[in-house]
C-alpha cells in the first residue's frame, strides 16, 4: 500500500486568505482550523480585502493566532445570528451561540478587522442579543479593529483583554461580561436602531465582575458618541447572571470625552441589584455628559493612579 501523507501548516507561520475562497485556505474557519493544536509559534492569517460571510471559532487549544486586515473598513467578517434563531436541527438559539467570531484560545490578536453581527434587532423571533465578538481568552489584544452590532455587540466572558483604538457600537448592553478589559482610545458609538424615538434609552456597559476579581472593565481616554437624544444613555448597569450575588460589576470611565446622550444619573440598577453596591466609577472625564454627583463617584487620586491598563489586564501592551 502507498503511504499516506497529511498536508500540514507551512512552516511560514503566515496564511493568506481572500474573501473569493482563492487563497492558502478557503474560508478564515478553514485557516483557523489548519493550525495546529497547542501551537507553539505565531501563526499570522492574512485577510485580504472583502467581507466574509461566515462564522469563525477559535478553540482553546488554537493559541497563538492572529487576525490581520489592511483595513477595518474593507475587511469584514461578518454573519447575522441572533438569540432565539431556530437551527437547522430545531435547537434555538442562545445569546452566547450568537457569535460572529468566538475566541476561546489564549494569546489571540486581531488587527485591522470588522468584527460584525448583521442581525437588524426586528426580523425573526426571541430576543435582540447578537453577538459580533465572544471572547473568553488570556492576553488578548485588538487593535484598529471595528464592532458593530445592536444589543450585546462584544461579550468580554472572562480572561484579559485589549481594544486600542477601536470603534464600538451598539445600543443596549452592547459591552458585556466579566473579563479584565482595557478599551483604550476606542470610540464608543451609541447607535439608535429607531432615532426617530427620542425617549428610547440604551446602556454602553454590563459588567459582570466576579466579586473576588479585582478589575473589570476600563475605559481610558475614549470617545463617546451617538444619534441617541441628549440625556438617553446610561454609562452603565451591573449584570449579575442568573442573578448571582457573586458577582460586583466593575466598570471605570477614566479621562474620557462623554458627549451629551450621557443620562445625568449617569448609571442604572438592574434586576434588582444598585449602583452603589457595584464598582461603577469615574474619573477625569470631560465633555457635556461628564458629571459628578452622588450618583456618579468619583476615585480618588490614589484610586486612579491604581486603575492603569497594566494593572487591569495583568501584562503590558
Amino acid at each position: 500500500m502507498a503511504e499516506q501523507f497529511v498536508a500540514e501548516l507551512p512552516q511560514t507561520a503566515h496564511l493568506y486568505i481572500n474573501a473569493e475562497g482563492t487563497g492558502d485556505y478557503p474560508s478564515v474557519q478553514a485557516a483557523v482550523d489548519a493550525v495546529m493544536e497547542d501551537n507553539q509559534i505565531p501563526t499570522v492569517i492574512h485577510l485580504a480585502p472583502g467581507i466574509y460571510r461566515e462564522r469563525v471559532v477559535i478553540s482553546g487549544n488554537k493559541p497563538r493566532i492572529t487576525l490581520k486586515g489592511e483595513d477595518p473598513k474593507k475587511t469584514v467578517i461578518s454573519n447575522g445570528y441572533y438569540a432565539g434563531m431556530t437551527w437547522e436541527n430545531g435547537d434555538v438559539t442562545t445569546t452566547f451561540r450568537t457569535g460572529t467570531v468566538t475566541v476561546y484560545a489564549n494569546h489571540f490578536t486581531a488587527e485591522g478587522i470588522t468584527f460584525e453581527n448583521s442581525y437588524d434587532g426586528v426580523s425573526g423571533s426571541g430576543g435582540r442579543q447578537a453577538l459580533a465578538l465572544y471572547a473568553a481568552g488570556e492576553h488578548h489584544i485588538y487593535r484598529n479593529c471595528r464592532f458593530t452590532g445592536g444589543q450585546d455587540t462584544l461579550y468580554a466572558r472572562e480572561g484579559s483583554q485589549y481594544f486600542g483604538q477601536c470603534y464600538i457600537d451598539g445600543d443596549v448592553d452592547f459591552i458585556f461580561g466579566g473579563a479584565r478589559a482595557v478599551f483604550e482610545e476606542c470610540h464608543i458609538y451609541c447607535k439608535n436602531p429607531t432615532p426617530e424615538d427620542q425617549g428610547r434609552k440604551g446602556y454602553i456597559a454590563a459588567p459582570s465582575t466576579p466579586v473576588n476579581q479585582k478589575y473589570g472593565f476600563l475605559f481610558y481616554h475614549c470617545k463617546v458618541t451617538g444619534n441617541f437624544a441628549p440625556g438617553t444613555i446610561y454609562l452603565g448597569r451591573p449584570w449579575h447572571p442568573a442573578s448571582d450575588p457573586y458577582y460586583v460589576g466593575y466598570c471605570v470611565f477614566k479621562e474620557c470625552d462623554l458627549g451629551e446622550i450621557i443620562i445625568p444619573e449617569g448609571w442604572k440598577q438592574m434586576g434588582g441589584y444598585q449602583v452603589e453596591t457595584n464598582r461603577l466609577y469615574e474619573y477625569g472625564n470631560k465633555g457635556p455628559g461628564a458629571g459628578a454627583h452622588e450618583k456618579r463617584r468619583q476615585l480618588t487620586d490614589a484610586q486612579a493612579a491604581d486603575c492603569t491598563p497594566e494593572r487591569v489586564l495583568g501584562f503590558t501592551v
